[in-house]
């Protein structure tokens, strides 16, 4: 099954191979389109995950602040989910 994440009618990642944690599924790094990726400030903290870090989406000149995160170092019980990424406000993930 694929699973494909979209933003204002962009495909911004797609993969075979997702890890689902709390109902949200967990991409691949390598399978985002890193050209529509920006790093931010913005963090936030999970008592069994971690620290999460985020991106902005900017696509087609109009950006979602924040629209996914990551956790770079998490805890061992999130290990699963290193080196993945996670979408909400508003990008819509589907299996395709």
């Amino acid at each position: 099954m694929t699973y494909r994440a979209t933003w204002n009618d962009v495909v911004v990642a797609e993969t075979d191979d997702v890890v689902e944690v709390e109902g949200n599924p967990y991409f691949p790094a390598e399978s985002i389109r890193s050209e529509y990726f920006s790093r931010t400030d913005t963090s936030s903290v999970c008592p069994w995950k971690g620290t999460a870090s985020y991106y902005t989406l900017t696509v087609d000149g109009k950006t979602n602040p924040d629209a996914a995160w990551y956790y770079p170092q998490p805890k061992d019980a999130a290990a699963n989910i290193r080196d993945r990424v996670a979408f909400w406000k508003g990008v819509k993930v589907e299996q395709v």
